[in-house]
């Protein structure tokens, strides 16, 4: 038995079991054919599916996924929010996933697959500890040398980081020293990072490692030359570019840009680049230096300027990519116009270069500054459908100098039930200070169901 559901756990059958066994247990057990080509394929695909978290990831056999988040996890709201956002990403399409961040490839391997107790996310600097207490069929050993570790007496982690390391070499091979070494930190384990056959990529590799930060900001400008010639070969735009750094200790130095909109300007690319190549620590050299565009989209040819069109119009794609490199690529929004007849639905916010397709409407007066929600005030009129002649909100008593209104605004029936009756009585007013509102009643002063007459702040204007 190769894997089993959570229902053939239920009733006993584990990977590894005999079939013979398994049907003994269960006489009806479905059994299918297991394909380990398919699977892994399937592996390499999501691998590339999540390059979108970070430039370097790689499949890790015959069940998961490596990731290197370093300089990546900050795009996505800091480490616990990333692990939640892979998680939930992965549970949609019926993947059940146990994520782990740890110091080192083996042990993040190791505590995902062995260490369900243990915290998703392993300070910094703890990992030694944790890995203590696991199975020595964590450190990715063969099968055969586990058999071997557990006939002699060795069952954890801890067992074997007590013993010498000499007498182990000699009598296992290299391989338990290598694993345990990579496990704790002490050898570097390079992640050959997964990339899809079709994705834009210039390399260079040196003769001798560099390590100056104007060599390295030098090579990167030259990279970016060859990969916008390569872009505009292929029609195309980047929109999310990486760029590896191959130290000579194994190590993979990462840098991600991203762009709003399709993107192949040396001089914009660069600026976006330069801002984090500081980030790149060199160690004792960098050997190979690689630039991917690993999202683009199609991009034609751009017109120049003439005198004969007019200026250009002005262009702030440059700035929402500044800006989004540096603080995220999800705190850059814009408002966007929403078709709802509630003030507090019909605005949305979309990324800051994406096409508006419904206009803002002008029929009626709209505030500047709509309040996150209702704002419950006392007020005075003379007649059920009257205008305010006074209000009292956070603790002010104004006096309305003037009033237009009433616009009635219904309830989306079709959302939700409490609104199936629901209606609000807007106005606009001033007061003495000649400051400007937006309140309104609910209900229609006819029927219950509608409203409870009270009313609410729910808009300022300029």
């Amino acid at each position: 038995m190769t894997a089993v559901d959570d229902l053939a756990q239920k009733i006993g059958v584990r990977p590894g079991m005999a079939i013979v066994k398994a049907q003994a247990l269960f006489s009806d057990l479905v059994l299918m054919d297991a394909d380990p080509r398919e699977d892994a394929q399937a592996l390499e695909r999501l691998a590339l599916w999540a390059l979108r978290l970070s430039p370097v990831v790689a499949a890790d056999p015959p069940d998961g996924l490596v990731i290197d988040t370093t300089g990546a996890d900050h795009l996505h709201g800091g480490e616990a929010n990333m692990i939640e956002t892979v998680t939930r990403r992965l549970s949609e399409t019926g993947i059940t996933a146990v994520p782990t961040l740890a110091d080192t490839w083996g042990a993040a391997h190791a505590l995902a697959r062995f260490g369900r107790s243990v915290s998703p996310i392993t300070p910094p600097g703890e990992t030694a500890q944790v890995l203590l207490d696991l199975p020595v069929a964590s450190l990715r050993l063969s099968p055969a040398l586990v058999d071997s570790l557990r006939g002699l007496g060795f069952e954890r982690i801890s067992d074997l980081a007590s013993q010498p390391r000499a007498p182990l070499t000699l009598r296992f091979g290299p391989e338990l020293g290598r694993r345990l070494d990579q496990a704790f930190g002490r050898e570097r384990e390079p992640i050959k990072a997964a990339v899809e056959a079709k994705t834009i990529r210039v390399e260079r590799v040196f003769a001798e490692p560099i390590g100056a930060p104007e060599t390295i900001r030098r090579y990167a400008l030259k990279l970016i030359v060859q990969l916008c010639d390569a872009l505009e070969v292929a029609g195309l735009g980047v929109r999310t570019a990486d760029l590896l750094c191959q130290r000579v200790d194994n190590r993979v130095e990462s840098v991600r840009i991203g762009t709003a909109r399709p993107l192949r300007d040396v001089k914009q690319l660069t600026r976006l680049l330069g801002d984090k190549l500081d980030t790149v620590d060199p160690g004792f050299g960098i050997e190979v230096m690689s630039l991917a565009a690993t999202l683009t989209e199609p991009l034609g040819a751009r017109q120049l300027h003439s005198s004969l069109i007019g200026p250009d119009t002005p262009d702030v794609g440059s700035l929402v990519d500044i800006l989004a490199n540096r603080l995220g690529e999800n705190t850059i929004e814009r408002p966007c116009p929403a078709a709802s007849d509630l003030p507090e639905r019909s605005v949305q916010w979309i990324s800051p270069m994406s096409a508006v397709k419904t206009p803002w409407a002008h029929d009626w007066k709209r505030p500047t500054r709509l309040l996150p929600r209702p704002e419950a005030i006392e007020v005075l009129a003379l007649l059920p459908d009257s205008p305010p002649r006074t209000f009292k909100w956070r603790g002010i008593r104004r006096r309305v100098m003037q009033a237009d209104g009433p616009e009635r605004v219904f309830g989306e029936w079709w959302k939700r039930d409490p609104e199936l009756e629901s209606i609000r009585d807007y106005y606009y007013l001033v007061d003495e200070t000649g400051k400007r509102y937006w309140v309104f009643r609910m209900g229609d002063g006819e029927f219950d169901a509608t409203g409870d007459q009270s009313w609410y702040m729910h808009g300022l204007f300029a």
